[in-house]
Order: structure tokens, then sequence, then C-alpha cells
């Protein structure tokens, strides 16, 4: 392994962020990690000492991105890598039933948080031909009832993607499917929105839990966290997920 990198890892607390920010901190890298509950970010501080920075808030707030810069480069001075792996499945509802409102706050935490934060990272990742990975989902591409929203968020996190790799040519930006993993949000599904999805679609998830057959966290979380590091410059711009063969080499680690 080469020399410590800087990375800011948002949605850290749990789940794929927290198994990426173990992952990358036993590398020894030093990162940023940003999520709204302070509880696990203190264990990781607790856990990894000056490897680790907190910032803690609601990534709605449009300037947490500048600030997780600010923090990076007031400690280490510069900035590798960022991960966005923060997002909300809310308001899973029919478009029917939707409330504009509430799809306009799904757009400012899991989008508009995103190009905030990479606008003000662009111009240190650029001069260190750094790397944006940002965990996207299967419902960019395919349709589930009841979220729509969440499906569009990410569609647009994709393109955006697309955008950062087509203007940036000194950066390295991947959009990555992680799958179905064991986390709060398969949770919610199986056990708050079955009414609201088809049957199908909520039988088929309660299917994989009860097989135990739902990826662990660290399964697409080490990828993700190598993505950041390492990802190859012929898969910029790209979605795909957590286990393409483009990506073998991350994978079982």
């Amino acid at each position: 392994m080469g020399s410590p990198k800087v990375i800011i890892l948002t949605g850290a607390s749990r789940g794929i962020g927290l198994a990426a920010a173990h992952f990358l901190l036993k590398q020894k890298h030093n990162l940023v990690v940003v999520a709204r509950s302070k509880g696990p970010l203190d264990e990781l501080k607790q856990q990894y000492g000056d490897q680790v920075q907190i910032l803690t808030g609601d990534l709605s707030d449009l300037s947490m991105g500048q600030k997780a810069l600010d923090l990076a480069t007031s400690t280490w001075n510069r900035l590798d890598g960022l991960i966005l792996n923060h997002g909300v499945l809310d308001p899973v509802k029919r478009v029917a039933q939707a409330d504009p409102e509430e799809w306009r706050k799904a757009f400012d935490i899991n989008f508009f948080s995103c190009v905030a934060a990479v606008k003000a990272c662009l111009p240190i990742l650029r001069e260190n031909k750094g790397r944006i990975v940002m965990c996207s989902s299967g419902a960019a591409t395919s349709a589930y009832s009841g979220w729509g929203a969440y499906g569009a968020t990410k569609a647009a996190m994709n393109h955006l993607v697309a955008t950062v790799a087509y203007e940036e040519p000194d950066v390295i930006a991947v959009s990555m499917r992680p799958g179905v993993v064991d986390t709060a949000m398969q949770q919610a599904i199986r056990e708050d929105h079955g009414t609201v999805m088809d049957k199908d679609a909520t039988a088929r998830f309660k299917d994989l839990h009860s097989k135990g057959e739902l990826l662990k966290p660290e399964q697409p979380g080490h990828v993700m966290a190598q993505l950041a590091t390492d990802a190859p410059k012929e898969i910029s711009g790209v979605f795909l997920p957590w286990n393409d063969e483009r990506l073998a080499a991350f994978q079982n680690k």
C-alpha cells in the first residue's frame, strides 16, 4: 500500500458506510466521517484516534460538504477521495399520493447535497487526481412502487457522476450499486412499507432475509472503500454493481 490517503466519507455511522470506514482506517488512511448520529463516529475516533475527524449534521444543509473539506484540509492539508454514501428511502408513497415537498426534501438529502459536496471538493481533487464514489441503487434504473422519489434521486446521482467524469479528466468518478444489503433500510422495507410496495417485491426482500441471503455491509462496503483509493480510469463515469467483474480485484477483501 502507498502513503495514507485522506478521504471524506458520508453516511459513516452504520451499514455500508461504517463498514467502509473500518476498512479504510485499518488500511491506515485518514477519514473525515460525516453522519447525523454522533455515537458511532465517536467510537471510530476512540478506536482509530488521529486517523479520524468527525463532522455531525444533516447533509441537506448544503454547507456540510465545504465544512467536511475544511476539516480535511485543516487537519491533513489534502484530500484524495470523496465517498457519498448517505441517503434516505422516504417518502415511500405511490405517485398518486405523492407530496412534492417530500420529494423536494428527498432530493435535498440524496442529491443536492452531493452536488454541493462535489463542487466544494473538485478543485483539490482535480489537483490531487482524486476519486469520487457515490453509493447509488438498482432503483436508479428499475422502478418499484412507492420508491419514485428514491429512484429519481439515484438516477440523478448517476448522471451527476457521468457528468463529472466527462467534465473533469483529472478526477475519477464512479457510482456503485451495492445490492440488497442487510441494513436498517432493508428492515424498514420489510416492516414498514409492505402496504405501499407491490406484493412480489416485498416478498422477494422478505425471502432474501429469511434465507440469510442479504449481503453483509462489508461486501459492498469494502469495494466502495477501495474504489475511493484505487478506482481505475476506465470505469470513470460508470454506474456498476459492487460485484461487477471489473471490480474483481476489490472483492472478497
